[in-house]
């Protein structure tokens, strides 16, 4: 300390006059010790060796440096203020990691709930494509953190790729004749979610959340971009055979395609020559991934909200226990999804070496499991305008889609997050 201790007082009831003297081999019980000069110390108290008449007091023992004895009592002031902020950062704590923990699915429930209570905003972003920018950035992002040996991993698992485009583009196409078997009212329901099932995969958030469990963002990168493209190829083979019974369709293929590049591989490609160029990119990028990431989870949000925002003006005309049907309907699709997936990669990894195979390797099993288990809207979109009223309304058609993709983008958020934290025990039984 600065200078010598001069007093030692004991702030009691002026009633018991306690003397300095005769405390001084007390040890009273107070909640602590407080120094004006900014330092504080916790008493324990015997309560024997207390007169009876004073056990049921408590005080504060303060010391004071005699160059602050100007102060008065500014640093009680202070150290309370400390006190108060401590506790508030305490109980702010859990909460604080709970959104942390849970930052994606909190961001889509809050871009739902955005487009739900006011769709102004929402439609206006729609209008000027916020959409399209957003889809722009995660790539660019994507390219960003897209490490040179990640590429390498990902042609490692060119077995794992393959199977994932057949099931993207060929297998799961196959559950729309499970869906049009059941019968509801607006049928368009029905076949919307059957259309659903024959488009390629999301755009975006099976690439974020792949990134987001510590899987193989470069596989699930290119199984995105490829199978986007080859979509525009399969996906009217599919809707003509499995769903319109032979009916020829036309897709936008020209616009798609340019659409695909704009949106997908030319930010990619910019993001990862910015990374390798210049080294202070690269180290920025690799220090702050959890940074980006939620940056990646607020870009990825702007899409249920510019969605649900488009289209809560049919949500007011559906019956709400129609539209829940559908809304089930689609999370049970989704899980259909995950389970054929999920008994593959099990199937692919016993005929393929057990647990050597590239299947069993937790990253390539993850990346395939999110990107080849979820299926795009907006291609879903761009085919239901080019096909009219084929199908019956087009509004009709695609609702239970948007409820279908808010579900499971929301699902496998909750997934990832339950992952990453059954992760968190293993790491750190493996460090100690």
């Amino acid at each position: 300390m600065a200078g010598t201790l001069q007093t030692l007082q004991i702030l009691t009831s002026p009633v018991t006059g306690i003397s300095t003297s005769q405390s001084r081999n007390l040890k009273l019980k107070l909640p602590q010790l407080i120094f004006s000069g900014n330092i504080s110390v916790t008493a324990n108290i015997s309560n024997s060796l207390i007169p009876r008449k004073l056990r049921s007091l408590t005080g504060t023992i303060v010391i004071r440096n005699c160059t602050n004895s100007d102060q008065g009592n500014g640093g009680l002031n202070e150290a309370g203020k400390r006190i108060g902020l401590s506790s508030l950062s305490v109980s702010a704590g859990p909460l604080l990691n709970f959104v942390g923990s849970n930052f994606l699915p909190l961001a889509l429930i809050g871009g739902v709930a955005l487009g739900l209570a006011n769709p102004t905003l929402g439609c206006l972003a729609h209008k000027y494509h916020v959409s399209k920018v957003s889809t722009c950035g995660i790539f660019v992002i994507s390219g960003l953190t897209l490490r040179s040996d990640e590429i390498g991993a990902a042609v490692e698992a060119w077995p794992v790729g393959l199977f994932g485009l057949a099931s993207i583009l060929l297998l799961t196409p196959f559950f729309s004749r499970i869906i049009l078997q059941l019968h509801l009212k607006p049928q368009e329901f029905v076949t919307g979610l059957a259309l659903f099932c024959c488009m390629p995969t999301t755009l975006s958030s099976g690439v974020a959340l792949t990134r987001l469990a510590g899987g193989n963002s470069a596989l699930a990168l290119a199984m995105t971009v490829i199978s986007n493209l080859l979509g525009i190829l399969f996906v009217p083979f599919t809707i003509s055979k499995l769903i319109a019974g032979g009916v020829g369709t036309s897709v936008p293929a020209d616009q798609l395609f340019k659409s695909l590049v704009v949106t997908l591989l030319i930010p990619l490609i910019f993001g990862k020559v910015l990374r390798e160029s210049f080294k202070g990119v690269a180290n920025f990028s690799d220090n702050n991934r959890k940074l980006l990431s939620k940056l990646n989870a607020l870009l990825l949000s702007l899409v249920p909200w510019i969605q649900v925002s488009k289209s809560r003006s049919l949500l007011l005309v559906v019956k709400p226990a129609v539209f829940l049907v559908a809304v089930v309907l689609g999370a049970l699709l989704h899980l259909m999804l995950l389970g054929f997936n999920a008994l593959s990669i099990q199937t692919l990894c016993a005929v393929s070496g057990g647990n050597k195979s590239v299947f069993a390797k937790k990253e390539n099993a993850s990346a395939l499991l999110l990107v080849a288990s979820q299926k795009t809207l907006p291609v879903l979109v761009a085919v239901v305008d080019q096909l009219g009223g084929t199908f019956g309304e087009s509004g009709l058609l695609v609702l239970p889609c948007v409820a279908a993709h808010l579900n499971q983008i929301i699902m496998d958020s909750f997934f990832v997050s339950f992952w990453n934290k059954k992760e968190q025990p293993d790491n750190k039984a493996k460090v100690a």
